[in-house]
Order: structure tokens, then C-alpha cells, then sequence
């Protein structure tokens, strides 16, 4: 059986295409009887929009790509979800391309995989430079989400420094003053770790509790075999902390594992505080306490920047490029709360707090 098409609903409903059309595209000026019909008819004969048409018409391939480092990172995987939710309300499709966090292929997805196939990216830089950014010319319209590379470019994240800072400041309210960073690193690049460590410092400053460059773990990625491999090997040199920051979920999951091998009770002995509240993290043994993004707003927020950037696209391609006005890059900063559980509060802990943890991110901070 053929496909129905516009004028077969046309005929059905008996108007004219271009009324069809306007019903399609949810135009005001169309009467409700006549919008009914029209809709009857689309009902009756499983007609369905032919949006690549629409798109290429409108010069677009209505595809846009979501860029990550590893698509088995649970942050990203939940990440994705939103962000195809979003694209979706927009009539857009996502195609979803993992880096590796390999230069080359982040090279790749910021000049548009080399074709004209997306019309736009977002993207999730681990090995990218500020150089490569500024020699993107040409590249379709990019929206950076976690690492910012510069201030030149559009950017969708929490503010890592302020999270970091406020989940140290409640292992120090629970009179911890060991507190190892697994994952931290203290330098002065722009990276999202960076950011964390220098939020772990502020609060061990204001605290009066001396920094000490060994607390800070070092681990060769952000995946749950590396965060019980970097505590081991600290226990095994003596590292005796009583908090652990741990700079993703991922790395909290697999300190605790070491944490249960080594027979150290959590949180009496030692409280563990991670970041992205995945969904593991609700369930581990005991309950992950952690930093959690508002990840529906960085998927609704990257998306929406990332329209109004094509839109702008369109519009300097369609006229005179010195007359059309593009906005500056924005650097967007999305709501974050702190998620107070087991790993910190201990069972008791969190059963006597339902009502809530009172300290606030930026958005509601709870207890789950």
C-alpha cells in the first residue's frame, strides 16, 4: 500500500494542500472546524510528516550529533537520554558519536564529521585545545558541555568549583579533616577535575585545614576499576583518610569496593562523596552520597543554545553576513544539589533527615 501524502489528505478533508500545510505547522489562521477535518483525515489515513523533506526545504538535515568520550559512562548514557528527549520536542534527531576522548575524532565531530550531514554539534571535550577551537572555522555551530576549553565558546555546565567546594565542606562538617580527592588534579587548566580541586581547596582554606598535594589520587580515567585501584595503592603506602571526594560516581563505586576489601566501614570509618548521582549510586551498598547535576537542564539548556546557533546559521547564510547579528559565546551554568545518603550519613543518618538537607547548590538540594 502507497504512503499517503499531503494530497491525499488534502483530497479526504476537502481543502486545498497548502491548508493542510498550515494545519501541519500549527498556523493560528485556520478555523477549528477546518483544523478537525484536516486532522480526521491525517488520523484516518496514518499520514505521517515527511520531516527530512521539510528540513532539506529549509536547507538543514535536521540531524544533529551529541559528542561524548564513552558511551558506557553511565553520566553520559543518562545525559543522552535528556538530550534525545529535547531534540525530539524540536523535530531534530540525534546522532551519537564516542570519541574515546581521542583528539582526532574530537577534531572530527567539531568540523562536522567533514561533511555537511549535521547541523550542529554538542560536545563533551576531554583532548581538545583552545587552539583547536579557534581554528574551527567554518565548523557548524558547537555548544561545549563539562569541559571548557575557553571563554570564546558556547559552554552548558554546573559550576564544578562551587559543587566541589560544598560537598567538602560537608565531609568537614561531619569533623572529617583527611579527606583524599580521588581523581584531583591541581593545575591551571580549565578541566572539569581542575575545577573540582580548586572547589576542595577552598573549603579546606576556609576550614583552616592544611591542603596536602598526596591527598590528591591521580587516576589514569574516570571508570569505577580506576578509583578501587587508586585507593588500594594508597592504603597500601599508609594513606589512612577519613573522607573520600571522589570526582565521579564511577570512581566512588569502585572506592568502595576497595573500602569493603580492606574491611573499612563506611561512613563510620571513612565517608565517600561522589559526583553525577547515576543510578548505580542508589542502589551500591551502602548508598552513594554525591553531587547531582541537574542533567534534564544541561540536555534542555545545550539544546535550546544549540537551536538559536543554527537559527543564526541559517540566517547569516541567507543574507548579507555584515548585517546579521550573532550574539557572543555564553558560558550557561545549570542547577547542581547535593544527594545525602548512606556513604555519608550512615543509615540512621538518613532516615532521621527526609525532610532534606538544608544546604542548597545551585537548585534544591534533598536527601534520596
Amino acid at each position: 500500500m502507497a504512503r499517503p501524502r499531503i494530497k491525499d489528505v488534502a483530497r479526504l478533508a476537502g481543502v486545498s494542500e497548502k491548508t493542510v500545510s498550515n494545519v501541519i505547522n500549527d498556523y493560528t489562521h485556520v478555523s477549528d472546524r477546518t483544523r478537525r477535518a484536516v486532522r480526521d483525515a491525517i488520523e484516518e489515513l496514518g499520514y505521517k510528516v515527511n520531516l527530512a523533506g521539510r528540513h532539506l526545504r529549509q536547507g538543514r538535515t535536521g540531524i544533529i550529533a551529541l559528542v561524548i568520550p564513552e558511551l558506557d559512562v553511565p553520566y553520559f548514557a543518562e545525559l543522552a537520554r535528556h538530550v534525545i528527549r529535547e531534540a525530539e520536542r524540536r523535530s531534530l534527531t540525534v546522532l551519537i558519536h564516542q570519541t574515546g576522548a581521542d583528539r582526532d575524532h574530537e577534531l572530527a565531530a567539531l568540523t562536522g564529521f567533514g561533511s555537511s550531514f549535521v547541523d550542529g554539534v554538542i560536545l563533551s571535550p576531554l583532548a581538545l585545545t583552545s587552539d583547536d577551537l579557534r581554528d574551527s572555522a567554518g565548523a557548524p555551530p558547537t555548544v561545549l558541555i563539562g569541559e571548557l576549553l575557553e571563554e570564546g565558546a558556547d559552554h552548558v555546565a554546573i559550576d564544578n568549583e562551587k559543587a566541589a567546594r560544598e560537598a567538602t565542606e560537608h565531609l568537614l562538617g561531619l569533623g572529617r579533616r583527611s579527606i583524599m580527592v580521588i581523581g584531583g588534579r591541581d593545575d591551571a587548566r580549565l578541566g572539569t577535575a581542575e575545577a573540582r580541586t580548586r572547589g576542595y581547596r577552598a573549603a579546606l582554606a576556609e576550614a583552616g585545614v592544611a591542603y596536602d598535594p598526596a591527598a590528591l589520587l591521580p587516576v589514569e580515567s574516570f571508570r569505577t576499576p580506576d578509583g578501587a585501584e587508586s585507593l588500594a595503592r594508597a592504603l597500601s603506602e599508609g594513606a589512612r583518610p577519613d573522607a573520600l571526594l571522589c570526582l565521579n560516581d564511577q570512581l566512588a563505586l569502585g572506592a568502595l569496593r576497595t573500602l569493603h576489601e580492606h574491611g573499612i566501614r563506611v561512613p563510620e570509618e571513612v565517608a565517600v562523596i561522589g559526583f553525577d548521582d547515576v543510578e548505580a549510586g542508589r542502589f551500591s551498598v551502602p548508598t552513594l552520597s554525591t553531587v547531582a547535576p541537574d542533567k534534564a537542564a544541561v540536555a534542555q539548556v545545550a539544546v535550546e543554545l544549540l537551536q538559536r546557533r543554527m537559527d543564526e546559521a541559517m540566517g547569516s547564510a541567507s543574507t548579507d553576513a555584515s548585517s546579521t547579528v550573532v550574539r557572543s559565546p555564553q558560558d550557561l551554568v545549570v542547577a547542581h544539589r547535593l544527594v545525602l545518603r548512606e556513604s555519608t550519613e550512615g543509615v540512621s543518618g538518613v532516615l532521621r533527615s527526609e525532610a532534606g538537607w538544608d544546604r542548597q547548590g545551585q537548585g534544591a538540594a534533598g536527601r534520596e
